[in-house]
């Protein structure tokens, strides 16, 4: 912890950051246009995972190119469990020429022959396009309720300024992902989700951190103007937010590194979060919040009220 709070004025940029993030966003919009839309996994579009064990460390390059070489360019493969298990998750497209169930079965060991292995089919999993649009309408349903929840915690235990501004800065956060998942066309699944539900607990936690300083200071010093107040109260919990960034990227970068071809994306998606998510506590968030007590700004404190506020404190 820094034995004294920077005196950085960090609002005063604030009309660069706006600039920033509003281009984020826009950039989110503009390439899932650009793409067709996102890169949706078989939970979402359907399709048939097929879980396969080898009786050798099996070569995804080469399982890649020897599909490719049989016109099946569309499939993806990916390892699956731990390295000994010698497993892999390969997944097809709803409309797959292999077929299903037995013939499936069928079509992937006399593919597979040529490898010179001894496939094992494990499991094979079919999910309708039905099922997958439930699975879309349902994931979007979760993030929208937890935003939703968020704003009612927000508005309750603060303010409904602190509220709208939490949610939006979350919103932020999450187009934000979104859209790098667009940008490099990464696969779009349920794993994501998980993982765009917990960049919101992640940011959350950290925009509430520097909001209840705000909360404290806005009661300790009436008579400072809000955007000074904003600075001080970031100043005085930057060293907490940057301690706790650093420590959670360490543990999220050994993941991208070490976690394996399973966990990759979801470790990535948290990266970008964890990342924005400590901008926007401060860029985003704030700034909002500012704005909001300039155009909506509350009602002066009457002596009656400046005693049940500091009785309920």
């Amino acid at each position: 912890m820094l034995s004294q709070p920077l005196q950085i004025r960090f609002l005063e940029k604030r009309r660069y950051t706006i600039y920033l993030s509003i281009f984020l966003v826009l950039s989110t919009f503009l390439s899932v246009l650009l793409h067709g839309g996102l890169n949706y996994g078989i939970d979402f579009r359907g399709g048939t995972n097929v879980q396969i064990r080898f009786d050798s460390e099996p070569d995804l390059n080469q399982l890649r190119d020897l599909f490719a070489s049989q016109g099946y360019d569309s499939i993806t493969l990916q390892t699956f469990g731990a390295e000994e298990d010698r497993e892999i998750l390969l997944g097809l497209p709803i409309d797959s020429s292999l077929g299903t169930g037995e013939s499936l079965t069928t079509n992937l060991q006399k593919i597979l022959q040529n490898a010179n292995t001894q496939p094992e089919i494990r499991r094979i999993e079919t999910i309708g396009p039905k099922v997958g649009d439930e699975l879309k309408e349902d994931a979007l349903l979760a993030v929208l309720i937890a935003l939703g929840l968020v704003l009612l915690y927000i508005s309750v235990r603060f303010q409904w300024r602190f509220g709208i501004s939490a949610v939006v800065c979350l919103l932020h956060d999450v187009l934000a992902v979104v859209g790098v998942f667009s940008l490099f066309d990464k696969e779009f699944n349920l794993t994501i989700i998980a993982a765009l539900l917990t960049v919101v607990g992640y940011s959350l936690n950290d925009t509430i951190v520097v909001f209840d300083r705000v909360r404290e200071n806005l009661a300790k010093f009436r008579k400072r103007e809000t955007e000074e107040l904003l600075d001080l109260s970031i100043n005085e919990t930057l060293s907490r937010t940057l301690l706790t960034s650093a420590t959670t990227l360490f543990v999220v970068i050994m993941l991208l590194l070490f976690g394996g071809e399973i966990i990759h994306d979801f470790a990535f998606a948290l990266f970008v979060g964890i990342l924005v998510g400590t901008y926007s506590s401060i860029y985003v968030a704030s700034p909002i919040f500012l704005m909001l007590q300039e155009k909506a700004p509350p009602k002066p404190a009457t002596p009656s009220n400046t005693e049940l506020t500091q009785e309920s404190q």
